[in-house]
């Protein structure tokens, strides 16, 4: 499937001398500069009736611009009918709690029911709207809050707004080891040098900020409070590990159990079957895509954490710490 977009305008006198593709991003924000951009080198905008393919081609104020293109999907997939958490919906953005085990977006060897097939069922139009609308991931195992933009100026809006860290995300995590306060770490990321699925802190990597505080610490293990800055794949599992305090089941970065000493058999099972990254999305806040109205979702820990959280308790109780 795919929409007709026709759109007209004369230059505004404040990109009077601009380049055109500067000029459609400001006469035209629905939509993103990459898309407006390819617009332009695929000979789909006329400036004064005649088409002009070269993005850095200058303009001058009052020149009429047309453009007539196809928003095109980027690649069907197909919609399933998936359960989801809706946390809370409108007609230009959806919030879902995302459970353990869903991946976001087909891949290697997930090449359906993710969410972006979930998403396709639930609301079909949403396949106008580039990877189904979805503006960030979380991983495989991990729970929590998402955004997904229903059309395309939510999209471009959201976008935006994430670029210039504007959304605020926070996370519930556990990891090993006792931290006695919290900090920021500012180390950048990258993909391993050696392992091509793990991401790591490398000196030339892109930049990456998280800032954390310690909610509860545990004998041999602490509760943790974490807001992402920037986004980056892996990002909090990166840099937990970096401080050699991995999420607990995060065995991809080193969150094999460490239980204290004389920990109790029901300690022991609890860290031996907690399978997945202890990290979870608790609270997602924004300006609202088209209101601008500033918005914020919470989602209750789930219950494997919970549990992890109450056996850890019984730890220290049993065995109290200073």
């Amino acid at each position: 499937m795919s929409e007709q977009i026709s759109l007209t305008g004369n230059v505004p006198p404040s990109a009077n001398g601009k380049r055109l593709d500067q000029t459609l991003a400001e006469m035209f924000p629905d939509y993103s500069r990459s898309r407006l951009k390819s617009w332009i080198t695929d000979g789909q905008v006329k400036v004064e009736g005649q088409v002009v393919d070269k993005p850095r081609e200058k303009v001058l104020a009052g020149m009429v611009i047309e453009v007539a293109a196809e928003l095109v999907e980027e690649q069907r997939f197909e919609a399933q009918p998936i359960e989801l958490n809706i946390v809370y919906e409108d007609d230009d953005i959806l919030v879902i709690n995302k459970p353990a085990g869903l991946v976001v977006h087909p891949g290697a060897g997930t090449p359906d029911g993710t969410l972006l097939n979930a998403l396709l069922h639930h609301f079909p139009a949403i396949d106008q709207v580039p990877r189904a609308g979805i503006i960030h991931r979380l991983d495989k195992d991990t729970t929590g809050l998402m955004v997904v933009a229903k059309t395309v100026p939510a999209q471009t809006h959201l976008v935006a707004a994430m670029q210039e860290r504007e959304i605020t995300r926070e996370y519930e995590a556990v990891c090993n080891g006792p931290m006695t306060a919290g900090g920021m770490i500012d180390e950048p990321i990258a993909r391993h040098p050696t392992k091509r699925t793990h991401m790591a802190v490398v000196a030339l990597g892109k930049p990456a900020v998280t800032h954390y505080r310690v909610v509860e610490r545990f004998r041999a293990h602490t509760h943790l409070r974490l807001r992402l800055e920037t986004g980056r794949t892996h990002q909090i599992r990166v840099h937990m590990a970096h401080l050699r305090h991995p999420l607990v089941g995060d065995f991809t970065y080193g969150g094999r159990p460490r239980p204290p000493q004389k920990a109790s058999p029901e300690l022991l099972e609890t860290l031996r079957n907690f399978r997945r990254q202890a990290l979870h999305a608790a609270r997602l806040s924004l300006h609202h895509p088209i209101t601008g109205e500033w918005m914020s979702w919470d989602a209750p820990t789930p219950d494997d954490m919970v549990e992890l959280i109450a056996a850890l308790r019984a730890d220290r109780k049993e065995h109290p710490i200073d």
